[in-house]
């Protein structure tokens, strides 16, 4: 049980369980129904990725100060009460079922998922490397 951090349309993990794409767009040319068959998600869920307000703002992170700039910002949308709510849920799921969450980004470094891993961890979540 627990949650993986994955990239979406990664090839999947023995036992990963449910992928929620925590994207705020689905992938270009790919029909509703491929999207778990291509281990892109199974469930899309927007309301952990950045704001679109938040994207323009700051896109493209090509440094260090660009990326800490979005990582504070987007750690303040994600202090919002129904982030933290979500984020609370996805935590106490992780003692109980295994899924896994991800974005596009082949760098999670400089991916908001690397952020959402540590939120996850402050709320005691069960991560699954």
């Amino acid at each position: 049980m627990g949650v993986r951090i994955v990239r979406l349309g990664s090839a999947r993990a023995p036992g990963e369980g449910l992928r929620i794409g925590t994207v705020r767009r689905p992938p270009r040319g790919v029909r509703k129904a491929e999207l778990a068959a291509r281990d892109f998600y199974d469930v899309w869920f927007p309301n952990l990725s950045p704001s679109e307000a938040l994207l323009k703002s700051v896109f493209p992170i090509d440094d260090d100060r660009a990326w800490r700039v979005f990582a504070r910002k987007f750690a303040a949308e994600m202090k919002q009460p129904d982030a933290k709510r979500d984020l609370d849920l996805l935590a106490a799921l992780s003692h109980q079922t295994s899924f896994s969450i991800g974005c596009y980004c082949a760098d999670e470094a400089r991916c908001h998922r690397s952020l959402l891993r540590e939120m996850l961890e402050e709320r005691g979540a069960a991560l699954v490397e």
